[in-house]
């Protein structure tokens, strides 16, 4: 059946708003891997106390005047998991998962990522992948040097894209920890999962963007700003299988039908490492393995932290 006038006439006034449209699209897709990195900041409403858990508020600092907040649960003093979050959340998307280890005994820690939740800004637009990551390094040793935990056995816990972060922090001098778990990631590649973010409408795209040609520069410019302000090109992603990357125990989960770090990059990461191990979460969509099976989603992590942390 032929197309009908008005939807021609449609679909040939899109693209011509898209085309006008195109002289702002890099410009904009620079602009949205900015804002990948430094999110709008949204009033997320919950606290340790709600579910139950004890707490003591840390400001950690990571330079003069600046500083990551976070929040400790006590539980025993051997054995400690840090809990991140993902690009554009904050540690109270963490709490569920909090729970059921602090149920454990684990002590848990929450923190917010710089330009996250209460932590403090940071403008930088280059080499955040290394920052992401000197935010873990500095939550694990204030709670070694400070909270008591020195001789405590450490997981550090990252959530989609706070997997790389996990994951990298291993290259810091000195950073020392006994097992990594991941959730939603981390993917093999970096770009595909920019691109798959702004498909699922995570990052926000105005109406004039969205058709094409300009969606396709807007993509384009994303997927090559985004790696290169965290340093994740091809060469240096994924690490290579040697020194801790190759010795520290690490769990990989993720969501059969995770639209934006689907299983098959997920496998094709930890492929490399002799050491990992990897889950998929039937049913479960990106970030959701925990409340799609609670059950099932808290066993597979709690026997992977009882072989590597006790």
């Amino acid at each position: 059946m032929p197309e009908s006038k008005p939807a021609r006439h449609t679909s040939l006034g899109n693209r011509a708003a898209s085309l006008a449209a195109l002289p702002v699209a890099p410009l904009y897709g620079a602009r949205l891997a900015y804002l990948a990195y430094h999110p709008r900041r949204s009033r997320e409403r919950g606290h340790p106390r709600d579910f139950g858990l004890p707490s003591q508020e840390l400001k950690i600092r990571f330079r003069p005047g600046k500083y990551i907040h976070a929040w400790l649960c006590p539980g025993e003093t051997d054995r400690v998991v840090v809990l991140g979050h993902s690009l554009g959340l904050s540690k109270v998307r963490s709490l569920e998962h909090a729970r059921f280890l602090h149920d454990a005994g684990y002590t848990v820690c929450l923190f917010d990522h710089r330009n996250h939740g209460q932590s403090s800004q940071d403008p930088a637009w280059r080499g955040l992948g290394d920052r992401f990551a000197s935010d873990i390094v500095s939550v694990v040793g204030h709670l070694r040097a400070a909270r008591g935990y020195r001789r405590a056995r450490f997981a550090v816990y990252g959530f989609s894209f706070s997997c790389f972060s996990s994951i990298w922090a291993l290259t810091h001098r000195g950073f020392e920890v006994d097992a990594l778990v991941c959730d939603s990631g981390p993917g093999h590649d970096v770009a595909p999962l920019l691109r798959n973010f702004l498909e699922a409408e995570s990052l926000p795209l105005p109406g004039l963007l969205r058709g094409e040609p300009a969606r396709s520069v807007v993509t384009g410019v994303l997927c090559a700003v985004g790696p290169a302000m965290a340093r994740a090109s091809s060469d240096q992603w994924p690490p290579p299988a040697a020194g801790k990357f190759a010795r520290v125990p690490l769990l990989c989960m993720s969501g059969e039908l995770d639209p934006v770090v689907p299983p098959s990059s997920v496998d094709a990461f930890a492929a490399r490492y002799p050491q990992a191990e990897t889950h998929v979460l039937p049913g479960a969509g990106h970030l959701l393995g925990l409340r799609t099976d609670p059950e099932a989603y808290a066993g597979v992590v709690l026997d992977f932290l009882k072989r590597t942390l006790g």
